[in-house]
């Protein structure tokens, strides 16, 4: 009995360290079980997804506000004078909202939008916080995009082919898809400040913030 009690606490003692050591290895890029190390490479995937998706709203922001001479020409920038918005609005050609896009083409409230929501986006995925908001932003973003280029539309307004690949899911769509998925994973929490974030006061107290 008393061999009994003894060893008890002891196993008990080997497992925690067991556990432990495990843990450790796989922090440190050894040897781990595959199921914690297929959890490892999701979440790291995660992260590298999580960046590179940052990488295009910035390089979108970027690009539009100093015109880098590819989507928008040198000289044509925002800091130039030019609008962010006006060339893509004012080319709507399909689509129930197409009096309404041109409407708002080149004001001075849908550029700032559109310039601070593919920052606001790039910065919240780059750094790992806010994914919740950003998810949110960047959804409604994209779907105003996919609303002004109308992927359902066979022909433009003009009676011209559309040109349209897919009537339904596009690049839009997987856009959103992916900043839904980044948020839920909680992919700030590795190789980002998600976990700092994430123990801010108010932030414990609105989750919705994560």
């Amino acid at each position: 009995m008393a061999l009994q009690q003894n060893t008890q606490p002891v196993t008990g003692s080997h497992s925690a360290a067991s556990h432990r050591g495990t843990a450790e290895r796989a922090a440190a890029g050894g040897t781990a079980p595959r199921d914690e190390t297929t959890g490892i490479a999701l979440l790291r995937t995660a992260a590298v997804l999580r960046i590179l998706t940052a990488s295009t709203f910035l390089w979108a922001f970027f690009d539009k506000a100093f015109g880098w001479g590819y989507a928008t020409g040198s000289g044509k920038g925002w800091v130039d004078g030019g609008s962010p918005t006006m060339g893509f609005l004012s080319g709507v050609s399909a689509g129930p909202m197409e009096s309404t896009f041109h409407a708002w083409a080149g004001d001075v409230w849908a550029d700032w939008a559109f310039m601070l929501g593919l920052l606001g986006i790039g910065v919240a995925l780059l750094s790992g916080v806010a994914l919740r908001p950003a998810a949110l932003a960047g959804t409604a973003m994209m779907a105003l995009m996919w609303a002004a280029e109308w992927p359902p539309a066979r022909h433009l307004s003009d009676g011209s082919p559309s040109m349209s690949t897919n009537p339904v899911i596009e690049y839009h769509v997987l856009y959103a898809a992916v900043l839904v998925l980044l948020a839920v994973a909680l992919a700030g929490r590795t190789w980002g400040l998600g976990q700092v974030w994430a123990r801010l006061p108010l932030v414990r107290e609105n989750r919705w913030l994560l």
